[in-house]
């Protein structure tokens, strides 16, 4: 009976999943490298982080908010003032 798998393939096929792992093992490392070398720049920059970001935009919606209904209630005052009769600017004696 011929032998279906050959040493060769064997060794290929060996050498084939250790050079995957191995690429594998250099893009984590590499990724690691970059990640750091990232920070490090960042951390040098006067940026702000995500949670920050996050909580001065909520105030700012906040803010324009409560601006939009301060803005609707001086146009409900000013028209209330423009429509109540304006009396005399003379005293009565």
């Amino acid at each position: 009976m011929p032998q279906t798998r050959s040493r060769f393939f064997d060794d290929l096929s060996k050498l084939m999943t250790d050079a995957a792992g191995l690429a594998d093992g250099a893009r984590r490392e590499v990724d690691t490298a970059l990640r750091s070398q990232l920070e490090r720049l960042l951390s040098g920059m006067d940026v702000v982080t995500r949670e920050e970001f996050e909580a001065v935009r909520d105030m700012a919606a906040l803010a324009r908010a409560e601006n939009d209904r301060l803005r609707e209630r001086v146009a409900a005052l000013e028209a209330k003032l423009d429509s109540t009769p304006t009396q005399s600017a003379r005293p009565t004696p």
